[in-house]
């Protein structure tokens, strides 16, 4: 049977965090979904845990194509191959350091992607995956000057201000759910902010200008470690990245930023938060 959804995840090294990231994905339920792993080129044993994963998942019902890259090609081409390899109406691109907080996740925003049929992209509140379990995004949004914002990071997770669905400028690639023929209609990711690094805010910017809405779903929650995918990755020079991609994308979409009565820059600063160190955080509990 031909899936609902396809789920695509890129993976560079950081095996514990794949194998958490995945081995949660099979708690997903009531939506038919399958996996389009994409290594690139990792040398720390995921590459052999994922053919392991690959036979588990099938026993659960869940079909797992892996794509072996030779090297690290970029965020913007190996999400481009798992779209292309995609067989679902739906694909939801996930980071993997995301996991599942709530098995309803996917139906619940498939079920908002749904009701609204020109809405062409939706996101969850991601939290993080420790408690008291803060917002560590519930959108993200882009001020007049092209700063982003990721929205309600740090507040708490049951604050109204971030409990209510809406559009939204631009969203995380962490994990978003879209319709397949808008993403090949925009062409994908653009491969110029490879590595990585705005790549999903200016894909979100080129569907809002074919005519797409972007929404923000928060009964939907994913936990979020933020960063672990690219931090401490020596071959990623993120603060340069962000810097120079940054200016690409702002060049690109100032004409429509600019125009967008996004939050003001005072309030894009990047608070602190206290993180706890990934191999220290135990069982996340799961809810419906």
């Amino acid at each position: 049977m031909t899936p609902e959804v396809t789920l695509v995840i890129l993976t560079h090294n950081k095996a514990a965090c794949t194998r958490r990231c995945m081995s949660s994905l099979l708690q997903t339920r009531s939506v038919g979904w399958e996996l389009v792993a994409v290594d690139n080129g990792s040398t720390d044993g995921t590459r052999a845990w994922l053919e392991t994963f690959r036979e588990h998942a099938a026993r659960a019902g869940v079909e797992v194509s892996l794509i072996f890259n030779d090297g690290n090609i970029g965020c913007s081409t190996a999400r481009n191959q798992g779209l292309a390899r995609a067989r679902g109406a739906r694909v939801a691109f996930l980071d993997n350091d995301v996991a599942v907080r709530q098995r309803s996740w996917l139906r619940r925003l498939n079920a908002a992607l749904d009701a609204r049929s020109d809405a062409v992209m939706i996101g969850p509140k991601l939290v993080y995956p420790y408690p008291p379990h803060a917002i560590q995004c519930a959108g993200a949004a882009v001020s007049p000057s092209g700063r982003v914002q990721f929205t309600g990071r740090g507040e708490p997770r049951d604050d109204p201000r971030f409990n209510a669905a809406r559009d939204v400028q631009c969203l995380i690639s962490a994990c978003c759910l879209a319709r397949r023929d808008a993403l090949e209609r925009a062409g994908g990711f653009d491969e110029a902010f490879n590595p990585v690094e705005f790549e999903d805010i200016d894909l979100c910017y080129r569907l809002r200008a074919q005519g797409g809405r972007i929404l923000y779903e928060p009964t939907a929650e994913m936990y979020h470690f933020e960063s672990v995918t690219t931090a401490g990755t020596p071959a990623l020079p993120n603060t340069y990245l962000i810097v120079k991609h940054g200016l690409l994308f702002k060049k690109r979409w100032r004409a429509m930023f600019e125009q967008e009565n996004g939050p003001p820059d005072e309030e894009t600063r990047w608070r602190r938060i206290d993180s706890v160190p990934f191999g220290s955080i135990g069982a996340l509990p799961v809810v419906d």
